[in-house]
């Protein structure tokens, strides 16, 4: 049974640079905010060793009115255990915590391939897409807490 705990930016890296920036270096894998008190880093573990990692940041984005917005950055499962139901499971831990933080809404930039899976989880595309340099075509994807 896998189980997710806080880890460090650090341990988040491991995981974010073979999924995310593969043949990239690991520094594109630091993303500013990494190291702030305010940002929390999961890790879903199987037998004691991480498969998937996933980034919240305390961010505002200019499209959404609500004071309390979380960003999700970095999310990512080791290609290997993809298709395991790990990134729903880091989803929805996220969501849970920043429920109990009074969280009003949670965005981020999804890639192009991953929009359908964030949409099965009842996430929604505001705006048209657009590129990140290096990385591909993103879209704002966003969703509602119930408090």
């Amino acid at each position: 049974m896998p189980t997710i705990r806080k880890i460090s930016a650090q341990e988040a890296i491991i995981v974010r640079h073979p999924v995310l920036r593969d043949g990239k270096p690991i520094e594109s894998c630091h993303f500013d905010g990494d190291d702030l008190t305010t940002t929390q880093h999961f890790g879903l573990y199987e037998s004691e060793i991480l498969q998937g990692v996933i980034s919240l940041f305390e961010n505002i984005h200019p499209l959404f009115e609500e004071k309390y917005q979380m960003q999700i950055r970095g999310m990512a499962v080791l290609e290997n255990n993809q298709g395991k139901g790990f990134g729903k499971l880091l989803v929805t831990h996220s969501e849970q915590i920043l429920k109990t933080k009074k969280t009003d809404l949670i965005w981020f930039n999804a890639r192009e391939n991953a929009v359908g899976f964030y949409q099965k989880m009842g996430y929604e595309i505001i705006g048209n897409s657009f590129d990140i340099p290096n990385v591909g075509i993103h879209y704002v994807m966003w969703k509602k807490l119930g408090r």
